[in-house]
């Protein structure tokens, strides 16, 4: 499934030459970074046998992070990506971010 996503990404990138800045990618990874290791300290939690609520609310609080992280992600592609197909009157891509959104949102 990850194959096919980075393949859509890389599809959409090649009919509209957008490139992202380093801020847009520093931003992402960053955010990226922090849940991964919120994770990794939620899998801590779960070896050391602590609370399963107080593990609930952690995971809770990973998936809030990367839910967070998706929004970012999905605005830079709007203003940008979308932006550009919407004026190629590429609808193709529109229906990839359709797609995309209800795979996110599920």
């Amino acid at each position: 499934m990850e194959n096919k996503q980075e393949h859509l990404h890389e599809h959409i990138h090649e009919l509209h030459k957008h490139v992202h800045s380093q801020e847009e990618k520093k931003k992402v990874v960053n955010r990226l970074s922090k849940a991964i290791g919120h994770l990794e300290a939620v899998k801590q939690m779960v070896l050391r046998d602590e609370d399963c609520s107080d593990v609930l609310i952690q995971l809770a609080a990973v998936r809030a992070e990367i839910n967070n992280t998706g929004k970012v992600v999905l605005k830079n592609h709007v203003s940008h990506c979308i932006v550009e197909a919407v004026e190629d009157g590429d609808m193709e891509a529109i229906e990839q971010l359709n797609k995309a959104i209800n795979m996110f949102v599920k």
